[in-house]
C-alpha cells in the first residue's frame, strides 16, 4: 500500500514543476519520463475524484501564489529527461496572455529578454548558468533543480510553453512545431504502458541509478531492476492501476513477484485495514513473465482518493 501511495503521491504532486504530449513520444534514450492528462482526468466520470483531491491539493495553491489557473489553463503534461542532454519539459493548453506575461516577468528576472530565433520561432535564455530565477514579488525565490545549468524558453508555439536543458533540444522541438519527434522503436526503448483512457504514465530506467546505500524495501527493489514504468488509466469505471518491471535475470522477476504476493497477504491481515482496502489489495494479479513483473488492480476512484489523502 505505501509504494502504491507513494508512486500516486510522487506523480501527482510533481504538476506544479512539469510538463505534454504522449508518453509513447518519450526517446527511448530517456532516463525518465512523466505526462499526465488533466483534460481527460476531469472529464472522465471515474477520474473526476483524483482530479477533485488534485485541485484541492496542489492546483488552488499554485492559483493562490503564483496566479496561474492550472485548472483552466493547461490540459497536458509531459517531461524527460535525457542523459547527458537535460529535461525537456512541454505545457499544453488554453494560456492566458496573463499567463504569458507572468512567464515573461519570470524569464526577465533570472535569465535574459534578449530574444533568440530557431526555425523562425523565438526562444530565451531561462535562469541564471546555476539554474537559479531569483523572482522578487513577495520575496518569491524560485529554484529550477533539474536546470542545473539554467535553461531554454519558447512561448512562440500555439497553446504550448516549451522548457528545455539544452539549447539544442529546444531548436529541434521549434523545428518540430512544439512536437516531441515520435522516436525509433529499438531494445532500448524506454518501457511505457499505455491504455485507451490514459491518465498518466511515468517510468523511469533504474539501471542507471546510483547505488544510495538505502537498505529499505523501495531500495532493494530498485537495485535489482533495470526499468520501472507506471500507468493510472480510466477502465469500466474504476482506476485502473498498473505497474511494470525488467530485471536483469528472470528469477529476479519470480523473486519479486514472490515478494509481492508475500507482502499482500501480510497486509490483509491487519486488523487497522478496512475489508474494501483488504478486498482491492488481494484482486491484485501479479505475473512474472521471462525478466519482466507486472502488477495491476482495478480501483474504485474515491479509494485512491482516500488511500493517497491519508
Amino acid at each position: 500500500m505505501r509504494v502504491m501511495k507513494f508512486l500516486c503521491v510522487a506523480v501527482l504532486l510533481a504538476l506544479p514543476l512539469a510538463a505534454v504530449a504522449d508518453a509513447r513520444d518519450i526517446p527511448g534514450s530517456a532516463d525518465w519520463y512523466l505526462f499526465i492528462d488533466l483534460e481527460k482526468m476531469k472529464s472522465e466520470e471515474a477520474g473526476k475524484p483524483l482530479y477533485d483531491w488534485l485541485r484541492e491539493e496542489a492546483l488552488v495553491e499554485v492559483k493562490e501564489e503564483a496566479g496561474v489557473d492550472i485548472d483552466k489553463e493547461i490540459k497536458k503534461l509531459t517531461a524527460f529527461s535525457v542523459k547527458g542532454e537535460g529535461p525537456v519539459i512541454v505545457i499544453e493548453g488554453d494560456l492566458s496572455d496573463e499567463t504569458r506575461d507572468k512567464v515573461m516577468a519570470l524569464i526577465a528576472a533570472g535569465g535574459d529578454i534578449s530574444p533568440l530565433k530557431a526555425s523562425g520561432r523565438t526562444y530565451y535564455r531561462l535562469g541564471d548558468e546555476e539554474g537559479n530565477i531569483d523572482y522578487e514579488n513577495g520575496d518569491v525565490n524560485i529554484t529550477l533543480d533539474s536546470l542545473e545549468d539554467g535553461g531554454w524558453i519558447s512561448l512562440d508555439v500555439k497553446d504550448r510553453i516549451l522548457v528545455t536543458g539544452g539549447e539544442a533540444q529546444m531548436k529541434a522541438l521549434l523545428a518540430n512545431k512544439g512536437r516531441v519527434p515520435r522516436p525509433t522503436r529499438s531494445k532500448d526503448t524506454m518501457l511505457v504502458l499505455t491504455a485507451d483512457k490514459t491518465l498518466i504514465q511515468a517510468g523511469m530506467n533504474t539501471a542507471h541509478l546510483e547505488d544510495d546505500g538505502d537498505d529499505d524495501l523501495d531500495s532493494k527493489i530498485l537495485r535489482n531492476t533495470e526499468q520501472v514504468a507506471f500507468l493510472l488509466a480510466v477502465v469500466a469505471n474504476k482506476i485502473a492501476i498498473e505497474a511494470e518491471l525488467t530485471t536483469s535475470e528472470p528469477e529476479m522477476a519470480e523473486s519479486l513477484a514472490s515478494v509481492a504476493r508475500g507482502l499482500i497477504s501480510l497486509v490483509a491481515f491487519d486488523d487497522s485495514m478496512d475489508a474494501e482496502t483488504v478486498a482491492m489489495l488481494q484482486s491484485t494479479k501479479i505475473q512474472a513473465k521471462g525478466n519482466s513483473l507486472n502488477l495491476s488492480l482495478a480501483v474504485d476512484p474515491n479509494l485512491v482518493v482516500r488511500t493517497i489523502g491519508n
